[in-house]
C-alpha cells in the first residue's frame, strides 16, 4: 500500500514538473509575442490614435486645477486641434507641432528608449531594413543638412534623374537597388533623437500625413503622384482564370505607384508604395480637402484645389477614373526662379532680350507649350519686365502663380474660378478693379478664350496667358473656334481676323526627352492686309469683262481660302543654340517704342541692330 502511494506521489510530482515548464515556455512565449506586437507600427499607430482622442476628450472641468492651469491646459488642447486640422492640409508648421507631440507620447508614455527603439525600425541591423527605411533615413540626414531642398541634392548627388533604356525608349525610375547601394556608401550615425525624428515621421504620415509622399510633398520640386501606374483593382475581377494567381501576384498594384515631376522629368520611385489600397484611398481623400472645395464621390469623380502652401492638387476616383489617384504641382521650387536661370542655351540673350522688349512695350503675348514644359515657370519670371507702376490682375483656375510672394510690393491681385464664380464672371470683374495688366493663368475654355479678346482690346494695356497649342496657327485657330463656339461671331474668317488683330506674339516653350526646357521659337502674329478691291473697268458704257472675270475670282477667294494672317518666327531655337531670324515687323516695333521711356528706345534699338541688323536694313 506504502508503495502504491509513494509512486502516486512520484507520478504526480513529476505531472507537475511537465506542467510547470509547459506553462512557462507558454508565458514566455505570450511575452515574447506581446514584446514583438508592442514594437510593431501598427501597435504604435493604435496607441498614439488613442493617446490623442484620450487628450482632446478629456473633460477639463471635471479636474481639480487653479484657473491659470486650466486656461493653459485649454490653450494647448485647442492648439493641438487646430495643428491636427491644419497638418492634414499641407501646413509644415502644423506638422511638426503634431510630430513634437508625437515624440513626447512616444518617449514619456510608450516608453521608446535607446534599447527598444531598434526592435520597431532595425537601425543597428541594415539588413532587416526595407528599401523604404533606407529612403527614409537617407532623406532624414540629407534634410538635416540642406533643408527642404534635401531630396533635389540627394538626386543630384547621386545622378538619380538619368534615363534608362527600357523597351522601344527611355523612362526614369529610382529602384531599391539603387537606394540599397547609395545607403551602403552612407557614414553617418544615427543618435537616439535621430532615431526619434525617424519614427515619428513614420508614425505621423500614417496617422495624420500622406503616407509615404508626405515628406516627398514637402520638397522643393516640381511635383508628386500616386496612383498613375500598376494594375488597378478592377484587373482582378475581370482577369481569365486560367492565368496564374503566381504570375497576377507579381504585377505591380495601383497602391504600388510614386511618381515625381523633377527639373522636367517625371520619375517613378519604384521602391516606394503604399502598401494597400486602403491607405491609398485615405491619401486620396485627404489631400484635397484645404478650405473644403466640396465632396469628393461616385457622381463628382474629382476636384480641383490648391494645398496650403499654394500647391494644386487635383484627385480623381472612380467610376470616373479607372482607380484612386492624385497629383499634386508645387510651384514654390520655382518662384524665386530668374528668366536667366531658366533659359541658358547658347546665345540666350536673344529671346531673353526680344522677351524683356515685348513685356516693357505692352505686346499682347501668348506663352504655349505642352504640359510641363515651363509655361508658368516662365510667366513667372517676366513679371519682372512689367513697370512696377502698372497694376496686375491675375485670373487662374487654380491659385499657381502666386505673384504677391514674389512681388510684394506691387499692385497685384488674383481671382480664380470657384463652384459658384465662373472664370467668365471673374475676367468681367476684372474691367471694375482698375487693372493695367491683364494675366491668365491659362486659356482653357471658349467663354475665357472670348473674354480675353474682349479684354486685351479694351479692358487693359495688355494682356498675358498661356495656352497648349502645339504651333501658332493652332493657336489662333482654336481662339478662332472658341469665338465661334460661344457666338460671338459666326462668321470664321471675322472671328480669325479678330484674333490674329489681337494677339501679337507667340513665346512657344518646349521640352526634350531629357527633361530640358528651352524657348523653341518667339513667333509674330501678322495681320494680312486685304482693304485693296479691285474694279471694274468700262469703256463706252460697256464692263470689262476680264475685270469682272477678275473681281468675281477674287470675291470667291476671300470667302474661301483667303489668307487672314501669316506667321513670322522672329527666334528659334536651332542645333542646341538661339538664333535671331527675321526682326519683329514695322508695325509692332512702332507700338513697342511708344511704350518705351528715351532711354530704353536706344537700348532697344541697339539691340535690334546688334542682333537683327535693323538699322541697316531700315
Amino acid at each position: 500500500m506504502n508503495e502504491v502511494l509513494l509512486s502516486l506521489i512520484i507520478i504526480a510530482i513529476f505531472a507537475f514538473i511537465i506542467l510547470y515548464f509547459k506553462g512557462a515556455a507558454k508565458v514566455k512565449n505570450t511575452v515574447m509575442d506581446y514584446e514583438e506586437d508592442r514594437y510593431s507600427i501598427e501597435s504604435i499607430l493604435s496607441y498614439i490614435k488613442g493617446a490623442f482622442n484620450e487628450i482632446l476628450k478629456t473633460n477639463l472641468y471635471d479636474l481639480n486645477i487653479s484657473k491659470e492651469e486650466f486656461e493653459k491646459r485649454m490653450h494647448n488642447k485647442n492648439q493641438l486641434r487646430r495643428a491636427l486640422k491644419n497638418c492634414a492640409y499641407g501646413d509644415i508648421n502644423a506638422k511638426n507641432y503634431v510630430k513634437d507631440f508625437l515624440k513626447d507620447i512616444l518617449v514619456k508614455s510608450y516608453n521608446i528608449d535607446e534599447n527598444n527603439i531598434n526592435s520597431i525600425i532595425s537601425f543597428d541591423n541594415h539588413k532587416k531594413l526595407t528599401a523604404q527605411d533606407k529612403f527614409e533615413i537617407l532623406l532624414y540626414h540629407y534634410k538635416k543638412k540642406y533643408g527642404y531642398r534635401a531630396l533635389e541634392k540627394f538626386i543630384l548627388e547621386n545622378n538619380l534623374a538619368s534615363p534608362e533604356v527600357i523597351g522601344e525608349g527611355i523612362s526614369y525610375v529610382i529602384t531599391a537597388e539603387q537606394i540599397e547601394s547609395i545607403f551602403v556608401k552612407q557614414s553617418f550615425i544615427n543618435g537616439f533623437e535621430d532615431k526619434l525624428n525617424i519614427l515619428s515621421q513614420r508614425i505621423y504620415q500614417l496617422y495624420k500625413g500622406f503616407g509615404v509622399i508626405d515628406e516627398i510633398r514637402d520638397m522643393r520640386i516640381d511635383g508628386v503622384s500616386g496612383g498613375v501606374s500598376g494594375i488597378p483593382p478592377t484587373f482582378h475581377e475581370e482577369i481569365d482564370l486560367t492565368v496564374s494567381l503566381s504570375i497576377v501576384s507579381k504585377l505591380p498594384s495601383n497602391y504600388d505607384s510614386v511618381w515625381i515631376f523633377f527639373k522636367g522629368k517625371t520619375i517613378h520611385l519604384s521602391f516606394l508604395s503604399f502598401g494597400s489600397e486602403k491607405e491609398l484611398i485615405r491619401v486620396c481623400k485627404n489631400i484635397y480637402r484645404y478650405n473644403y472645395p466640396g465632396q469628393l464621390s461616385e457622381s463628382n469623380g474629382y476636384k480641383v484645389n490648391e494645398m496650403k502652401d499654394g500647391s494644386r492638387v487635383v484627385v480623381v476616383r472612380p467610376p470616373f477614373a479607372e482607380s484612386w489617384a492624385f497629383f499634386v504641382r508645387k510651384f514654390d521650387s520655382i518662384e524665386r526662379a530668374e528668366i536667366e536661370e531658366l533659359i541658358t542655351d547658347d546665345k540666350s540673350e536673344i529671346p531673353i532680350g526680344l522677351i524683356k522688349w515685348l513685356i516693357k512695350g505692352c505686346r499682347v503675348t501668348a506663352i504655349t507649350g505642352a504640359q510641363g514644359s515651363g509655361k508658368t515657370t516662365l510667366l513667372m519670371s517676366v513679371i519682372k519686365f512689367i513697370s512696377p507702376a502698372f497694376t496686375l490682375r491675375i485670373q487662374e483656375m487654380a491659385f499657381e502663380l502666386h505673384l504677391r510672394k514674389i512681388y510684394p510690393e506691387r499692385n497685384i491681385l488674383t481671382f480664380r474660378e470657384t463652384t459658384t464664380v465662373s472664370g467668365q464672371e471673374g475676367l468681367d470683374l476684372q474691367k471694375k478693379t482698375d487693372g493695367t495688366v491683364n494675366i491668365l493663368g491659362e486659356v482653357a475654355t471658349a467663354p475665357v478664350s472670348a473674354l480675353m479678346i474682349q479684354m486685351a482690346q479694351v479692358a487693359s494695356l495688355f494682356t498675358l496667358f498661356t495656352h497648349h497649342a502645339k504651333t501658332t496657327v493652332d493657336l489662333v485657330k482654336a481662339l478662332r473656334n472658341n469665338l465661334l463656339q460661344t457666338g460671338v461671331f459666326t462668321n470664321e474668317k471675322i472671328a480669325e481676323q479678330q484674333v490674329a488683330d489681337v494677339v501679337n506674339f507667340d513665346i512657344h516653350m518646349n521640352k526634350d526627352i531629357s527633361g530640358h526646357r528651352y524657348i523653341e521659337r518667339i513667333t509674330e502674329i501678322i495681320p494680312v492686309d486685304n482693304t485693296d478691291y479691285p474694279e471694274i473697268s468700262s469703256a463706252n458704257g460697256e464692263v470689262n469683262l476680264n475685270d469682272f472675270f477678275n473681281v468675281t475670282r477674287e470675291f470667291f477667294i476671300r470667302m474661301t481660302d483667303r489668307k487672314v494672317f501669316e506667321t513670322r518666327d522672329i527666334v528659334v531655337f536651332d542645333d542646341g543654340k538661339y538664333k535671331a531670324c527675321f526682326p519683329p515687323s514695322n508695325m509692332q516695333i512702332s507700338s513697342i517704342m511708344r511704350n518705351l521711356t528715351k532711354g530704353e528706345q536706344e537700348e532697344f534699338k541697339s539691340y535690334l541692330n546688334q542682333y537683327f541688323s535693323w538699322g541697316e536694313a531700315s
